[in-house]
């Protein structure tokens, strides 16, 4: 409602002895001046700018006569003020305005501005007039006075002897009689009227009273704290007309004010707490309608110890009220009772040392104009007299402090709260929440800003695409879209009095004094009127609503004194020539838009409906206003000003289930009307004939007659309802939220039978759900279950002063306050609300209608924490528990395992039994988890078996969750598991240690081979510094167990646990040929693979089927399998022109034309250009000669390449499986997308064909990585398998050395050759594609079946050895030649096509260092 802004504003009196300082402030009824009272003097300031206008000082000599001056009341016309003294006088003065044009202030513009030097009323608006005061009469009362009050043309006061003056305010008493109050009856109520008992003791008087127009009467406190309401039984004024009533029970009431609107007496108690009370409207007695009370759980250090309640003061437009107390504080509470600020805790009251600051102590206290402004007198002297001397001067220096305020535009504009934003006003500027929301909707809405029009129309009946925008840009942030009020309207209509906002929240309007201007968050302009007679000639006097592109708003012609209702297109020129104006009979109070009608509300308590329509007549669009229907509401409303809001809504107390027709529950609208806090309704009456619509015009449309009212609640604040209709949420937007003050929120929520079926008699068809929110409502989101809200936030800045030098800065005593965004869920409430009244039927409907909100799961959570929380704490047993119901609620959803753990490990241990009795054993719950593969909630579930249960069974579930977890390959999972197993082994059940998580270099495991040694592989240069390697290596160790710790702690026997199942995964892995798995886990875990694939080496490691373990890896790696070309054409290289190919290619700086290539390439070009293999075979001397250069041509691989990490893996998408061989070489399309390389087709194709046989680069690097491995290991069978996956003969040459150079195991050995003669067999039958390169591995074959039939004497290797590589390349080039007739791949060709993508490996490589990315994984190499 008000929110706290900045700081407070100090304006300094002119400096004078303590005795001149200010005691009491006193606004005009128009607040545009105040009466500042100091001891003997009396002061007129102006309100904007806030400076002093004149002062009268007494004499001395009269000032002893008088005494001091205490209380000060204005003639409702502001021409004059009574001011009562402590001697019992009072004095009155006139104010006269001086003669002439003359102003104390005036604004000065530089020479030339457009200033409005010509505007009607400028000089009232812009300049502080000049003014007089002079005493005219003086009237002695002979006795204290009390309080004095203004009452329509007289002056009531109040004196210490018990008699009641009433005085004329020419001063004369005009011979009517002083009543005295012991001769006024006091009743409990008005029934038994005249068998009053008196105020039968002699020394009774009025401490404090105010008069209330709308109830007619005082409500007075006594000095012995009863409080009453006296009201007169007739219009004559005499003892004898008057009347008391009083409750019963107050017996320390201090103080009083009056709510006009609300019609509630707020009476002040020696106790610290406000007691509200209303008239009850039959009998007349004083019903307590709510209480204003710090609670020991907001302010334990301070609850109870405020002092007595000294001032209470309603804001201007009666929506909030703000009470101080004895011993200083300030609270803002809402008319119903809910806090919004009070500075007796938090930055207020302390300093940012922690030590406590003194409350600021309040003496007299007066509202603002339309309360933007508080106006303080501050006590703050007394309780500083220890401080020095020389500080003291300070701190008696008397000042006036202005708070400043910003508030909800609901407090004065209600029909904004059908509205789904939230919009607050300042005095010079707006505070909107969906600021960046209008971008984004408006694209949504259509695509040009023009055309807004389809998409406006279309909206407030969709279902709510538009309206329930994202989430993000309600909920994103804490700040605030501020738009500035153009200052050129505000110079001459201040104060704003209303605003609004339309829909989409894209434009907004604003009212001042006079007129109203328009801002466009697109286009960041103000419109203001062209004709300024025109903008000064109307007062909008009953708000304003958007409808669609339409301004509609209730305003007052001037000139014609004529009441209008005025609608202004947005998008025209703001003047009254493109307006639509109807004229009304009496003064509109109120004003809201429904769909197409207008609602309005006048001061002769009717009610008028009108139609709202588009019209185009030629080049300009207005719109037309017609006159549907009105309903006299005077029998039913005592007072016009007693109507807080008026809105027409769809809701009605049946559904449109039971209506005949769905057209019918469309209209059915009904009146919602606040009549001073009770919501009444009014329905269309349907009892009467059903007249069927004969006539075929839609606008002459028959309206039924509405219902008498009923009411709904009490104590309503606000209230917001939806005009928009969506199936699935059926609950949430045919509902009516209430906002209720202290109470909460209330929803009138609709209950729905199920599938259709007929709804039972004696079910009502809503129902009345109250539930508490923290925050105080501004908005509500329908679809989206929240409630949208502000909230006063404080920032200290105290320590910007050192504590001596300004100690009364206000920077220091005050906290600079701001106002933030907040919002909060409601939906948990509502299903535990419709739960607990065994409504579950209901509940599931509408949890399921939300299931899709992202903050669902959050919901459920917090239902079952709330229940458990006080049913489990509660002292007394429940008969009747909620947790079991609850429990079975959520059941009902896939969420529930995770709801209930994330609940559980929220709330603390003592709690868990009695949440687990009500949803089931947590033992069952994680073997659910398990099944259900939700192994993360199954981990959480752990924790809670290890606090619940003995180690022994955590342990077991734990194994169960580390095996399911190992084979689904969840690392990070693993290594939790490999921890808090170690942890139950130690014995430190509670907290499983935090792993290290940076190593050093040693405890590189199974890496170790990898620090000090490049791969040395035939022609591939890999010589990066070795220093490169090891910093690699400490900084991407995987941070769970690392190897260090497996060698210290082996022994253990916990470790020996883990070992095992380790190892048992490792072998699993191996027998299923699942290497990329297993690379994976070793990287993770930091496994330490080489030394467990030694001691396994002729178990697990062995490949007991060469043919299965090689189709595998092709799937596993994504590898294509190699084909053979379609046909044999001659080859477009000529004479030693592929040489240049290849040198270009080898020589190029970056690795673009790959890139492009492999991106652009897509996936059928890659397929259908493998007939390029054809092309080659001829050529083998030129390439032989190519090939013989690349030792020489190494450096150039080394070159710094612009690669862009892991693009080149497109080729992953070609899972070519054996069968594909025969593809027709179309080009067509790469000519098209390649007109800029300069590249030859030939080339292309070679290039392409190139990519096509090898798969994805991620996989070539793990590959890789696994061939070192198994090689280091000694598994030389694995070896030979990725030797043949990545058809590189120099790795089984590499291999072969190896067996001829070392003792390599017989059985190994055999295993190698019997698996090979398997791979070429199967190569001949069903993938020929191999034959080529086993056809060039021949001669390696046939040595390796010399050296198995050699096994016996191993002397004969080594002249093997010696000998072998001058004689390497013969067999091989005739080899080649042999099968060159049939499209092989000669070996040269392998030469350049290992050298081309060992260049793009090196490049993937030095950027990308890790080969296993499954999740987010360290291990590097490189």
């Amino acid at each position: 409602m008000y929110f706290l802004s900045g700081w407070p504003k100090r304006l300094l009196c002119p400096l004078g002895s303590p005795a001149e300082a200010p005691l009491h402030v006193q606004s005009d009824p128009q607040r545009a001046f105040f009466a500042v009272l100091a001891p003997a003097r009396l002061s007129i300031w102006y309100s904007r700018p806030s400076v002093l206008i004149v002062t009268y000082k007494e004499s001395a000599k009269s000032s002893a006569q008088f005494g001091s001056y205490k209380q000060a009341e204005w003639r409702p016309d502001s021409t004059m003020i009574a001011v009562s003294t402590a001697n019992g006088y009072i004095l009155f003065f006139h104010i006269t305005s001086t003669r002439g044009d003359k102003y104390l202030y005036e604004p000065v513009y530089p020479k030339g501005s457009p200033q409005m030097k010509g505007t009607p009323h400028f000089k009232e608006e812009q300049c502080a007039p000049a003014l007089n005061l002079e005493m005219r009469k003086i009237l002695d009362l002979q006795a204290p006075i009390m309080s004095l009050q203004s009452v329509l043309e007289d002056l009531l006061v109040a004196t210490s002897d018990g008699l009641l003056h009433l005085i004329h305010w020419e001063g004369m008493t005009n011979g009517r009689k002083a009543i005295n109050l012991c001769t006024v009856p006091f009743s409990v109520d008005l029934q038994s009227s005249r068998v009053g008992s008196f105020l039968g003791f002699a020394d009774v008087h009025i401490r404090d009273m105010e008069y209330c127009a709308t109830l007619d009467g005082f409500a007075v406190v006594f000095n012995d704290g009863k409080v009453g309401f006296i009201t007169p039984v007739s219009s004559r004024f005499t003892a004898e007309q008057l009347h008391g009533v009083w409750p019963q029970d107050v017996v320390d009431g201090t103080c009083v004010a009056v709510n006009n609107k609300y019609r509630l007496m707020a009476f002040g108690c020696a106790s610290g707490s406000v007691q509200v009370y209303t008239i009850d409207s039959t009998t007349g007695a004083m019903l307590l309608s709510h209480k204003l009370e710090l609670t020991a759980k907001q302010y334990p250090d301070i609850w109870n110890k405020t002092g007595a309640v000294k001032l209470i003061r309603w804001s201007p437009d009666n929506s909030v009220v703000i009470v101080t107390w004895e011993y200083g504080g300030l609270s803002l509470w809402s008319v119903f009772g809910a806090q919004l600020i009070c500075t007796l805790g938090g930055d207020f009251a302390y300093r940012s040392d922690g030590t406590k600051k003194d409350p600021l102590k309040i003496n007299s206290m007066s509202w603002g104009a339309e309360g933007y402004h508080l106006w303080v007198i501050s006590g703050f002297g007394s309780q500083n007299t220890e401080i020095e001397s020389d500080l003291r001067s300070i701190v008696k220096q008397p000042s006036i402090l202005l708070f400043q305020f910003i508030k909800s535009v609901l407090t004065v504009n209600p029909c904004m709260s059908n509205q789904e934003q939230v919009l607050l006003q300042g005095e010079d500027r707006l505070y909107l929440n969906c600021g960046e929301a209008s971008q984004t909707q408006n694209t949504r809405s259509s695509s040009t800003h023009s055309e807004h029009k389809p998409g406006r129309e279309k909206s407030p009946f969709a279902d709510g695409g538009l309206e329930s925008q994202g989430l993000s840009t309600l909920l994103g942030h804490r700040h605030w879209h501020v738009v500035q009020i153009s200052s050129t309207y505000l110079e001459s209509n201040w104060p704003i009095r209303f605003s609004a906002i339309d829909k989409l929240g894209q434009n907004i309007a604003v009212v001042g004094k006079f007129g109203f201007a328009h801002y466009s968050l697109l286009t960041k302009k103000w419109k203001l009127f062209g004709n300024i007679t025109q903008e000064q000639n109307m007062i909008v006097t009953g708000g304003l609503a958007w409808w669609n592109d339409f301004m509609v708003l209730a305003c007052y012609n001037i000139n014609d004194r004529q009441e209008e209702l005025r609608v202004y297109l947005r998008t025209s020129n703001l003047d009254n020539a493109f307006a639509h104006v109807t004229k009304t009979q009496a003064e509109t109070l109120l004003l809201s838009v429904f769909r197409d009608m207008v609602i309005v509300f006048r001061a002769d308590c009717s009610i008028c409906l009108y139609s709202i329509e588009k019209k185009s007549d030629g080049p300009n669009t207005t719109a037309g206003i017609q006159v549907l229907q009105e309903v006299s509401m005077s029998r039913y409303i005592p007072h016009p000003f007693l109507v807080v809001s008026v809105t027409l809504t769809s809701v009605s107390t049946e559904n449109g289930i039971t209506l005949k027709m769905p057209q019918q529950a469309r209209d059915a609208e009904s009146i919602m009307l606040n009549l001073a806090g009770q919501l009444i309704m009014m329905q269309r009456d349907r009892s009467g004939p059903q007249i069927r619509e004969k006539d075929s015009n839609p606008n002459q449309r028959k309206l039924l007659p509405f219902c008498p009212p009923v009411v709904l609640a009490q104590s309503v604040e606000n209230v917001w309802t939806t005009c928009r209709a969506n199936k699935q949420k059926r609950h949430l937007l045919e509902a009516l939220w209430l906002s209720c003050g202290g109470a909460g929120m209330k929803v009138w929520l609709p209950l729905f039978p199920r599938d259709h079926r007929k709804p039972h008699s004696f079910l009502s068809q809503r129902i009345m759900l109250p539930f508490h929110i923290n925050i105080y409502p501004l908005a509500v989101l329908f679809e989206d279950a929240l409630v949208l809200g502000a909230v006063n936030d404080t920032l200290l800045y105290d320590s910007l002063y050192t504590r001596n030098n300004a100690r009364e800065q206000l920077e220091v005593l005050f906290p600079f306050c701001v106002v933030e965004r907040t919002s909060q869920i409601y939906l948990h409430h509502i299903l535990r609300q419709l739960l607990v009244r065994n409504l579950g039927e209901q509940a599931l409907l509408l949890a399921q209608s939300c299931a899709a909100l992202p903050y669902f799961p959050h919901v459920l959570e917090l239902m079952l924490h709330e229940v458990l929380e006080e049913e489990a704490t509660s002292r007394e047993p429940i008969p009747d528990p909620l947790l079991p119901t609850v429990a079975k609620f959520i059941t009902e959803f896939p969420l529930f395992l995770q709801t209930v753990v994330h609940c559980a490990r929220k709330t603390e241990y003592a709690l868990w039994n009695y949440l687990f009795a009500a949803v089931g054993n947590p033992k069952d719950l994680f073997e659910e988890c398990l099944m259900a593969q939700d192994l993360d909630t199954a981990a959480s579930y752990l924790i809670i078996l290890q606090n619940m249960e003995v180690p022994a069974v955590s342990r077991q579930h734990a194994t169960l969750l580390f095996n399911t977890a190992l084979e689904q390959g969840k690392w990070d999972l693993c290594r939790h598991m490999i921890r808090f197993l170690k942890a139950i082994g130690s014995g430190e059940s509670e907290t499983p240690p935090s792993t290290p998580t940076a190593q050093e270099p040693s405890s590189s495991g199974g890496f170790e081979f990898f620090r000090n040694r490049s791969i040395s592989l035939s022609q591939s240069a890999e010589n990066v510094l070795p220093s490169k390697f090891s910093l690699q290596k400490t900084l991407s160790m995987p941070s769970g167990p690392s190897g260090k710790r497996w060698s210290k702690d082996s022994d253990c026997a916990e470790n020996m646990y883990i070992d095992m199942m380790l190892w048992r995964h490792a072998r699993r892995l191996l027998e299923d040929v699942r290497l990329k798995d297993l690379g994976c886990f070793a990287a993770q875990l930091g496994f330490e693979l080489i030394t467990w694939l030694c001691k396994e080496r002729t178990r697990a490691a062995r490949v007991d089927n060469f043919v299965i373990a090689l189709k595998r890896l092709h799937k596993d790696f994504l590898w294509p399998f190699p084909i053979i070309p379609a046909s044999s054409i001659s080859s477009p290289f000529k004479n030693g022109k592929y040489r240049i190919v290849g040198e270009q290619l080898l020589k190029s700086q970056s690795a673009d034309p790959f890139l492009n290539l492999e991106m652009d390439i897509g996936i059928s070009n890659i397929q259908r250009s493998q007939s390029w293999l054809s092309n080659v075979g001829p050529t083998h001397h030129e390439i032989d000669t190519a090939s013989s250069h690349g030792p020489q041509m190494q450096d150039a691989f080394l070159s710094p390449l612009s690669n862009k990490g892991d693009e080149c893996s497109i080729g992953s998408a070609t899972d070519l499986t054996e069968s594909s061989s025969m593809v027709d070489g179309d080009w067509t399309m790469v000519d098209e997308n390649f007109s800029t390389l300069s590249l030859t087709q030939s080339e292309l194709e070679h290039i392409s064909m190139e990519l096509a046989s090898k798969g994805p680069h991620k996989s070539q690097v793990q590959l890789r990585y696994l061939l070192h491995i198994f090689m280091e290991a000694g598994c030389l069978d694995w070896c030979i398998v990725i030797g043949l996956i990545l058809r590189e003969s120099s790795i089984i040459n590499q291999i072969l050395v190896i067996i001829q150079s070392s003792e390599v195991d017989g059985e190994m050995l055999q295993n190698i050759k019997t698996g090979l003669h398997a791979v070429d067999r199967w190569a001949s039958t069903d993938c020929p594609g191999y034959k080529p390169f086993l056809n060039i591995i021949k001669p390696q074959l046939q040595k390796l079946s010399e050296v198995t039939e050699e096994q016996v004497q191993p002397d004969a290797f080594q002249p093997v050895t010696m000998g072998k590589t001058p004689e390497q390349t013969n067999p091989r080039t005739e080899e080649s030649r042999g099968s060159s007739s049939h499209g092989g791949i000669p070996q040269g060709e392998v030469g350049v096509n290992s050298m081309v993508s060992r260049k793009e490996e090196d490049t993937a490589q030095a950027e990308e260092e890790e080969p296993f990315q499954d999740g987010t994984y360290d291990c590097s190499v490189s």
